[in-house]
């Protein structure tokens, strides 16, 4: 018998989850008492599940980030990859990653799905922490606190920072160690690289084994918030998912295209044709890692770009080019605040930014593993790691419409660079 793919036991997941956690609601709101198993009421056994799903996501972020980023980072900069090819990737991809946030954050803004008649919705979301309790984050800040962003990413004690969860810190740490690694004698640092490879190998072994509990954490996470809050909030999910939805179509649909047309000289019509092998595969997996044989073939046999490039951008890409992921990270942790009435000032919006960019290199590319630096955004601004379930009921739609976005983004980088680099294509205009 075939096996369910993972997306569909998800989506199966949150449906029992939404029927389970209905019955239970409807059961309270009647008067008949939560029951339970096991001497745990119901609901609180659902959060247990939950709760368990989300510390093991939790246990891989300080591996996850600081494996994968050194990793990266020698890639780039062994063998001269830091000269004019290099340069002109980094380049392409920070700035379009950058581009895609600021898209999410300006639409996030201008809907507000975290606020229903000018009120928080975090009640209707059955989020736990007080409004007062959360808007203590933001007391007393300002302008000052962008720079205690860069004071947090030098940490006097790297593991310390790694036991109190300063994802910047670990950050910054990894790419200084991924860069000096390359600075070695050869037979030294290559040793290193194959280490901390084999780590990143393992720890996306352990993403992978972690995921296949999805859909009894989904369950479990989704179950909860519609037991204590029914259908409530499925209102304000929805505005936020179309809000996602529309900050990618922008990014994918404008931005993109004038990449292409004005500084690669290439069609976007056709671009958009010969990518769409890998842009249905990767909104199928949800993987840009496990699309990433199918746009290699694309780019190179369909746009024509040289394979010193392809091999080169497109493996680096589905390791640091997370446009859809950068903007979905930012849309997210900006729709919770909102839901917890937090004082989105500068300095805390700046921070989302920021982060979302670092972090959005460190995802490794499989599916939903964007939760894990949600969770590290999350932490960062003060906010509950916990708030992350309610995001569960649409994720998996969303995950593969920014999985595509993100593959698209590093084809339309290889492309470009390409051009730049003197290349002749098959889709000039």
């Amino acid at each position: 018998m075939k096996k369910i793919e993972l997306h569909w036991q998800i989506l199966i997941a949150i449906l029992f989850a939404a029927i389970s956690g209905w019955i239970v609601n409807q059961n309270i709101a009647s008067g008949v008492p939560d029951p339970s198993i096991l001497g745990i009421s119901v609901i609180g056994f659902f959060k247990y599940i939950g709760t368990l799903f989300l510390n093991a996501l939790k246990m891989i972020i300080v591996p996850l980030i600081f494996s994968s980023i050194t990793v990266g980072v020698a890639g780039i900069g062994s063998g001269g990859n830091l000269g004019r090819l290099g340069g002109k990737t980094l380049i392409f991809y920070v700035s379009t990653t950058l581009a895609a946030i600021l898209v999410g954050l300006v639409l996030i803004n201008m809907v507000s799905p975290g606020y229903q008649e000018g009120e928080p919705v975090g009640d209707m979301l059955a989020l736990d922490n007080s409004g007062e309790e959360i808007a203590n984050v933001a007391e007393g800040r300002g302008p000052g606190d962008i720079a205690n962003v860069f004071i947090t990413m030098v940490p006097p004690n790297i593991f310390k920072a790694a036991a109190d969860g300063q994802i910047l810190g670990i950050i910054f740490f990894a790419f200084l160690f991924g860069y000096f690694m390359t600075k070695l004698p050869e037979e030294q640092s290559s040793r290193l690289i194959s280490f901390w490879d084999s780590v990143f190998k393992v720890i996306m072994k352990m993403t992978e084994w972690i995921m296949k509990f999805a859909p009894i954490g989904v369950y479990g996470l989704v179950a909860a918030v519609v037991a204590e809050a029914g259908f409530d909030a499925v209102g304000p999910l929805a505005i936020f998912a179309f809000t996602v939805i529309l900050a990618l179509l922008s990014h994918i649909l404008i931005i993109l295209p004038i990449l292409l047309k004005f500084v690669g000289k290439l069609s976007p019509y056709k671009f958009f044709g010969a990518m769409a092998p890998a842009m249905l595969t990767a909104f199928s997996t949800a993987s840009s890692s496990a699309t990433l044989p199918v746009t290699m073939d694309c780019v190179r046999d369909n746009v024509g770009v040289s394979n010193k490039v392809s091999s080169f951008v497109l493996p680096l890409g589905a390791t640091v080019n997370m446009n859809g992921t950068a903007l979905y990270e930012c849309a997210a942790a900006m729709f919770l605040a909102q839901a917890y009435g937090l004082d989105l000032t500068f300095s805390v919006q700046f921070s989302i930014v920021f982060i979302a960019l670092l972090t959005s290199v460190g995802v490794a590319g499989v599916p939903s593993a964007s939760l894990v630096a949600i969770a590290v955004i999350l932490g960062a601004v003060g906010l509950p790691m916990e708030a992350i379930g309610v995001l569960l009921v649409f994720d998996r739609v969303l995950d593969m419409a920014r999985t595509s976005v993100n593959i698209f983004g590093d084809a339309c980088c290889a492309a470009i660079v390409a051009r730049l680099e003197g290349e002749d294509t098959n889709l000039a205009s």
